[in-house]
């Protein structure tokens, strides 16, 4: 099924709202939270008896009320896009902390954490080709329901093996463009990815080809482009594990 770019101009108006909230508030979040960190501003930690409340929890209620108010009311303009609005500026949310709803783990200044900002630029992405009109699953193309069914299951299987192979960008995009999806599951893994931890032994050909492929300097100018957007993460430390310190306020915490 080949991709087509059908969406009306209403949906791609929602999609626009969607687009620039999601863009605003993760500059704004990434900002704020930089002078959290280096006790600059206004601006300090939020917390309810004691927790820390992280900005991904108003993220998720940004996203839910927005989803509610659009599947219940339907609305037309201007508050469907004032909804996309809110849906846009949730996920930014609670994407800028997509580190540590995976790693259930504070790992927000952490290594770790830059998959965070490697989830919003992708994210951003393919709301950027909703703008564009992309609507790759269009159920008027004449194929019938089988094939759309059909179509959308293998491209989500594809697109789950170039994730799994550390290609995050094709495989995500790839949910939206088919083609994008088998580009992503047929290239080589990154060596570093789970894909290619089980099936690349070390020192094997392809463990090779791979390390070949994806030299980490690749990664170093990558990490200068989120350093300089989402502030340097921790420097690492070989201190070996003790046992859990008190509550308090720990630098860089948000």
């Amino acid at each position: 099924m080949e991709v087509t770019f059908t969406l009306d101009l209403q949906g791609r108006g929602a999609a626009a709202w969607m687009l620039g909230s999601f863009v605003v508030v993760f500059l704004a979040t990434r900002l704020v939270v930089r002078l959290i960190r280096a006790g600059k501003g206004p601006f300090r930690n939020q917390s309810v008896g004691g927790v820390h409340l992280h900005h991904l929890v108003w993220g998720i209620f940004g996203m839910l009320i927005a989803g509610v108010g659009e599947f219940t009311y339907r609305p037309e303009p201007p508050w469907q896009y004032v909804l996309a609005a809110l849906f846009g500026a949730g996920a930014a949310l609670a994407l800028d902390e997509f580190a540590l709803w995976l790693h259930l783990s504070d790992v927000y200044w952490e290594r770790e954490g830059r998959l965070s900002v490697d989830a919003v630029f992708v994210v951003g992405a393919l709301m950027a080709l909703l703008v564009l009109g992309a609507n790759p699953f269009d159920p008027d193309t004449g194929d019938g329901v089988v094939v759309l069914v059909a179509t959308i299951v293998v491209n989500g299987l594809l697109a789950i093996v170039a994730l799994a192979k550390g290609r995050f960008l094709l495989g995500l995009l790839g949910f939206l463009v088919p083609v994008v999806a088998l580009v992503g599951a047929v290239r080589l893994a990154r060596p570093t990815s789970p894909w290619a931890r089980r099936r690349y032994p070390e020192g094997s050909s392809k463990d090779l080809r791979a390390r070949r492929r994806f030299p980490e300097q690749d990664r170093r100018r990558w990490d200068a482009v989120v350093d300089a957007v989402a502030g340097r993460p921790n420097a690492p430390t070989d201190d070996p594990p003790g046992p859990d310190p008190a509550p308090r306020e720990q630098e860089g915490a948000r």
